[in-house]
């Protein structure tokens, strides 16, 4: 099950948080800032997947409305694109790698739903972001990896928001994740 999907910018700010256990606002915001912490100090050389510490498990797990061992949060995937780090906390029944094409598609789908998605495509378009999710995502559950099918239900829809002229930040400042820059680690 995934309990935690994140999106933080290379400065630490969240772009999008989706929890799909309960837990308190207080124990929310200390594995945000806590697996940022963990994720951006570790070398680019490094795999992307990493246990979540024994202090961030129990303290999730004190809040959780799961009671299986199973259910507990326990591994964080992620990929690192452009200024962006996608960040999946999950149970240990997940597999790590499908984890990894899962993060991948998603970023794939917003690809295409924006033509060369930046970070102020999620920023001022969260509701694009959220539907994509949503397409993906049902209750910690993933229902859908197939690109066509998340992109098609996304703009069927009607939540897709065109950038005017269709330009990125390619002419102000670098570029976005669009082609040529799926350099993850």
């Amino acid at each position: 099950m995934i309990n935690a999907v994140l999106v933080f910018n290379n400065n630490g700010q969240p772009r999008l948080t989706k929890f799909y256990t309960h837990l308190d606002t207080s124990t929310q915001q200390r594995l945000i800032s806590e697996i940022f912490t963990l994720v951006a100090n570790r070398p680019s050389s490094s795999c992307n997947f990493l246990p979540l510490p024994p202090l961030l498990a129990s303290a999730s797990t004190s809040t959780s409305v799961s009671s299986s061992p199973s259910d507990t949060p326990s591994l964080i995937t992620y990929r690192h694109y452009a200024t962006l780090y996608f960040i999946v906390i999950s149970t240990s029944t997940e597999s790590p790698l499908a984890l990894l094409d899962l993060i991948q598609v998603f970023v794939e789908a917003l690809d295409r739903l924006f033509e060369n998605v930046c970070e102020l495509d999620l920023i001022f378009n969260y509701e694009t972001l959220h539907a994509t999710l949503g397409e993906m995502i049902v209750g910690g559950v993933v229902v859908e990896t197939g690109l066509d099918k998340v992109v098609d239900g996304v703009k069927s829809q009607g939540r897709v928001a065109k950038r005017p002229g269709g330009e990125g930040l390619r002419g102000v400042g670098g570029p976005g994740l669009g082609a040529g820059v799926w350099a993850g680690r």
